[in-house]
């Protein structure tokens, strides 16, 4: 039996919070613009999120080792699957454990949301699994980004809004948005960093089809994108949530950093930094709501 050090290591603590913070925006967003906050469903819905996240993770270990994804040119963080650590089978059959937990969470949560729920969890559930599963895996084309922001922004964000106060408004989509943008640009990195080996592997992300240049510019886009939307959530959630402003020198240094450093071991640092900078940004804003 592996060391729980190693399933550590194959969850990825490090990129939860983007699981999470959805959940606390759209759940600080409620409490904010109805005074109504379902606490039981928001505690649910955050370990059914963080399940679901470590599952795709799991998989993701799993069948890019079997599909040779995680080659020894690998940059990135060390795979269990493709460093021998824990075999494929095992890491599929934790993944499906993770999926089922979430699924079980789940059945809670469509008796607190009904139906949109049971949608939002089964797309959710389906997307984790297809992202590097199937005949032609998401993550083996260039759509990675728009269904990180999808389902990291704004299915987290507004699924828990309608959790808590059992409706949707225009400042849920918003605050989706901010926290989609920060997802994808974790994707960018991940995908810029490991386009080399990805080439190899058979895989046509979005990072390759833009290059250097061309991701550098969107990779900019995706980090202040969220700042000039709190333009539009300021007149709907109170002008509070420009606390979350504070966050966009952290953003312009880990920019500078992606244009600057060439493609290595550094652009690990660039990606947990870029998670951190989302963090940081949904807690100002959490904060900024409950004021």
């Amino acid at each position: 039996m592996p060391p729980l050090s190693t399933w550590i290591m194959a969850a990825r603590p490090r990129t939860l919070s983007l699981s999470l913070t959805p959940v606390a925006v759209g759940a600080s967003l409620a409490f904010a613009g109805y005074g109504e906050l379902r606490w039981p469903a928001v505690v649910v819905a955050a370990l059914a999120a963080a399940l679901i996240q470590i599952g795709t993770n799991l998989h993701n270990d799993a069948a890019d080792s079997v599909r040779g994804g995680d080659g020894p040119g690998r940059i990135g963080p060390r795979r269990v699957t493709a460093a021998g650590l824990v075999s494929a089978k095992a890491v599929e059959r934790a993944a499906l454990l993770c999926f089922a937990g979430a699924a079980v969470a789940g059945l809670y949560l469509v008796g607190v949301g009904g139906w949109p729920i049971l949608l939002l969890g089964l797309l959710s559930i389906l997307s984790g699994w297809a992202y590097t599963g199937g005949p032609l895996p998401i993550a083996y084309t260039p759509l990675g980004e728009i269904f990180v922001l999808a389902f990291f922004g704004l299915g987290g964000v507004c699924g828990t809004f309608w959790l808590a106060a059992g409706r949707l408004d225009a400042a849920a989509g918003i605050g989706g948005l901010c926290l989609g943008l920060f997802a994808a640009a974790v994707l960018l990195v991940n995908n810029y960093r490991d386009a080399a080996e990805d080439r190899k592997a058979g895989r046509h992300t979005l990072a390759m089809a833009l290059g250097r240049r061309g991701s550098g510019a969107l990779y900019a886009g995706l980090m202040l994108g969220p700042f000039a939307l709190l333009a539009a959530l300021a007149p709907l959630a109170g002008a509070h949530v420009w606390l979350a402003l504070a966050a966009a020198p952290l953003a312009g240094g880990v920019i500078w950093r992606f244009w600057r450093e060439p493609v290595g071991e550094k652009f690990n640092a660039i990606l947990a930094q870029t998670a951190q900078v989302q963090a940081v940004f949904a807690l100002l804003l959490c904060l900024g709501l409950l004021l």
